[in-house]
């Protein structure tokens, strides 16, 4: 079984899913097991739609109606009859997230934004599936939800393993062409949960390890891993071989290209990833494997956007010792805050860390009790891999450090 992965950019709309297609024809179908995201910009879309239900019911059906318009679009240049049934199956999903909107008594945004947001897998892998039935290549759609089950950590499940792995082996020695959704488990519940922005490819590698599969493939818009993001850095270089450590080093300090956790489950059964152009598919890309380092060895450049950095120093100009540390790690845990960055001193503890869950003034109102507290929003945290001193300097032009940091092979800045 091969496990390919396909990213909401490879399926924006009716061309790409139709290159999905060609891509499907190129590499072939047999033993496959398709993951997808949901189409463009849909979860950000989703999210809005969350975001209007808290504030005004009626704004939640209104931000509703832009992605159905958006998904109706897409299946008009797919589907020109405007017969088919699949349009019938996209309305029921619209239903079900107005229904769930309607008899919703949860106050709890993490839960609410689960319930709803991973319609969007739903709504892409429905229309994908039929997409491909319709040019005569069969498939199995499978609810991803009945096979990943999590606790309820709404927003961030955590993969429970062992019911996981009974449930996925069922569909063992298969030779059909399974496709599902990306990002969705659920709870003992059976509520929905999401694995975190982002998490498609670590449902990809949950997916293979259960199923001992030989590889996993993730079909992107760029070449493969390159050694900067070319968003944001006008010269790049494509890395052809990562071993798996350099690689969950790149993921730890925030390389878009491969999710945190996906490298994990690969890497205990030893799966190759692939990191291939959709635009290509016949190029090489990357390989993530066994091995040493990367080849080849370059600076590798990692940008990480709108970060807080919080300088903790003591009111009475005591130590920062242990019982300190140990409390501020609660709090930030019990905040939600993804820590990025640490350093310390005999009296001062600084920490650069990822507002995602927006719990940022409570945070600040309980440390200014029992600490001095100087922070600075939208700061920009890079960290570079195998750096050199050219490296460094062209990321210290023009801008104000904050804070530097420094191991044999990693070099972090804090800059405004």
């Amino acid at each position: 079984m091969r496990v390919f992965k396909f990213g909401g950019a490879s399926v924006k709309d009716a061309e790409g899913v139709r290159n999905l297609l060609r891509v499907l024809e190129i590499s072939g179908t047999a033993q496959t097991f398709l993951v997808v995201s949901a189409m463009g910009k849909t979860t950000n879309a989703m999210e809005a739609v969350v975001k209007a239900y808290f504030e005004s019911p009626k704004g939640a059906i209104t931000a509703l109606a832009d992605v159905e318009a958006y998904h109706r679009e897409i299946l008009d240049e797919l589907f020109p009859q405007k017969t088919h049934p699949v349009y019938a199956r996209v309305s029921e999903l619209l239903d079900e997230v107005k229904g769930f909107l309607a008899w919703n008594k949860s106050p709890k945004p993490s839960f609410v934004y689960d319930q709803v947001v991973g319609y969007g897998e739903l709504l892409s892998t429905t229309i994908v599936s039929a997409f491909l039935e319709s040019e005569g290549i069969s498939n199995t759609w499978l609810d991803i939800r009945d096979y990943i089950k999590t606790d309820a950590n709404y927003r961030d499940g955590n993969v429970q393993w062992e019911k996981t792995q009974q449930a996925i082996s069922t569909l063992e020695g298969s030779k059909e062409l399974f496709i599902t959704q990306g990002f969705l488990g659920s709870d003992e519940n059976n509520f929905t949960t999401t694995l975190g922005r982002e998490g498609s490819d670590y449902t990809a590698a949950i997916i293979a390890y259960c199923l001992n599969a030989a590889s996993v493939t993730i079909w992107k818009d760029v070449p493969g891993v390159l050694n900067a993001d070319p968003r944001y850095f006008k010269e790049t270089a494509l890395l052809n071989r990562i071993s798996y450590r350099e690689a969950i080093e790149l993921a730890f300090y925030g390389a878009s290209v491969i999710h945190p956790k996906t490298l994990q489950p690969l890497q205990r059964k030893e799966i190759p990833l692939n990191v291939k152009s959709f635009l290509n598919p016949e190029a090489a890309g990357t390989t993530v494997g066994k091995g040493k380092g990367i080849e080849p060895k370059v600076p590798c450049f990692i940008l990480k956007k709108d970060q807080v950095l919080m300088k903790l120093s003591s009111l009475d100009f005591s130590f920062i010792v242990e019982d300190n540390i140990s409390e501020l790690f609660k709090l930030l845990a019990d905040h939600r805050m993804k820590v990025d960055l640490i350093q310390n001193s005999a009296i001062s503890f600084s920490v650069c860390v990822d507002n995602r869950f927006g719990k940022l003034e409570g945070l600040l109102d309980t440390l200014r009790g029992k600490f001095k507290v100087v922070h600075h929003e939208g700061v920009s945290l890079y960290t570079i891999r195998h750096f050199d001193s050219p490296a460094i300097e062209s990321l210290r032009n023009g801008r104000e450090v904050l804070l530097e940091q420094r191991s044999a092979e990693t070099v972090q800045l804090v800059v405004k």
